[in-house]
């Protein structure tokens, strides 16, 4: 088992297509939001007037800053995961398990690039407008399933790291008793 120092020191392999891009989208999507949410408070501090139909951007921008942190996330390897329980298989079965939940990650975010655009295309075709400014919605939801396609290729790149490795990087090393 290695010591916690170690796995706190450990260093990421570099990336094939490095995440910089993702990183500087999310950045910039978070910075939007925290201006629009502050333009909004002072707004209504200082004036009378509401910034209440900024609510769409905000929800907005809040979906893409959680889609592009779930495509760091998965690049990096550090995507949410059940770590004690397959510290209790052996090896070989950890591997495996690996290889499952990153196959289901990739079927779960391609499953939601493919609804997803569905449901732009729907969007666009019936014209659907937002409920507070009245432009087409479509324009909100497109994030959606593009950047699920990035999180699904993120994904699989992971699985090819993975079964090239043929073993599970040091971080997810857990005593589970």
């Amino acid at each position: 088992m290695p010591e916690p120092a170690d796995l706190l020191a450990r260093q990421d392999p570099p990336l094939r297509v490095p995440v910089t891009f993702e990183k500087v989208l999310a950045a910039a999507a978070m910075a939007a939001l925290c201006l629009i949410t502050l333009g909004n408070v002072i707004a209504r501090y200082f004036t009378d007037i509401s910034f209440a139909f900024t609510e769409e951007y905000s929800i907005a921008l809040m979906v893409v800053v959680t889609m592009l942190g779930a495509s760091i996330a998965t690049a990096a390897d550090r995507n949410i995961r059940i770590v004690w329980f397959a510290s209790l298989l052996p090896p070989g079965g950890r591997h495996a398990a690996e290889v499952i939940a990153t196959v289901a990650t990739i079927a779960m975010f391609a499953l939601l690039a493919v609804l997803g655009g569905r449901l732009v295309w729907d969007e666009y075709r019936f014209e659907v407008t937002s409920p507070g400014l009245g432009e087409p919605q479509w324009i909100y939801t497109a994030a959606l399933p593009v950047l699920a396609v990035v999180v699904t290729g993120r994904a699989v790149g992971h699985l090819v790291r993975t079964l090239k490795l043929r073993r599970l990087p040091p971080h997810d090393a857990v005593d589970p008793l």
